[in-house]
């Protein structure tokens, strides 16, 4: 059912992206710039990388003009740390590199540099991070949201772990990932009703529940 999972994600992930293309790919360029941006490096400095992820949000809201299905999933796009994901295929073990919308090199790598990594309150203590986690939520954020009318986040949510358990070579499922999942799934849910709600205000509720069992 795994491989389902991902063939559904996929295919939906096409075709979104087939048919928002210029849309999608102006705004991806956008917000990379923005992050690499020193704007964004002083609010990330001043402020931490919990303003600067409402920073970043509110940003692609504005470039796409309140399209909130468009924002998600640019900014999930944006938020990948990768470009390519080294897929194998199972049983015929052929390995090909499933290529990610992204923007040219130097813009990427710029971008990377300054992605927000430390928003968690179990972050990992390093320099890399939380680095992926913001595709994550994202991510599911635009499945509860764009899909609201058929729960297919409950299957779709989690489509990184899927990729990197049956399919990307040498990854294992991360059972932050999952949480971060659901609760970017709140997040695309919760826009249906509540237009003005921040990223911020989802992660606090992240912070708070993860205090409360670690204290």
């Amino acid at each position: 059912m795994r491989q389902v999972y991902l063939l559904l994600f996929l295919f939906f992930g096409f075709n979104i992206t087939y048919t928002q293309q210029s849309q999608l790919f102006k705004a991806i360029e956008h917000l990379s710039e923005y992050i690499a941006s020193d704007k964004f490096f002083e609010i990330r400095k001043n402020f931490g990388d919990i303003k600067a992820t409402d920073s970043l949000y509110s940003e692609a809201i504005r470039f796409s003009e309140d399209d909130l299905s468009l924002a998600l999933l640019s900014l999930t796009f944006t938020t990948l740390p990768y470009r390519k994901v080294p897929i194998q295929i199972p049983f015929l073990k052929t390995i090909f590199y499933y290529p990610i919308v992204s923007v040219d090199e130097i813009k990427f790598l710029q971008k990377n540099i300054n992605l927000p990594r430390y928003f968690f309150y179990d972050s990992p203590n390093d320099a890399y991070g939380d680095k992926d986690k913001l595709a994550h939520f994202f991510g599911s954020a635009f499945l509860g949201y764009s899909f609201s009318f058929f729960d297919l986040t409950s299957y779709i949510g989690y489509f990184v772990e899927v990729i990197e358990d049956a399919f990307v070579l040498e990854a294992t499922i991360d059972k932050r990932d999952i949480k971060i999942n659901n609760y970017g799934k709140l997040f695309g849910d919760l826009l249906d009703e509540k237009k003005k709600i921040m990223p911020s205000e989802i992660i606090i509720l992240y912070n708070i529940k993860y205090l409360r069992f670690a204290l």
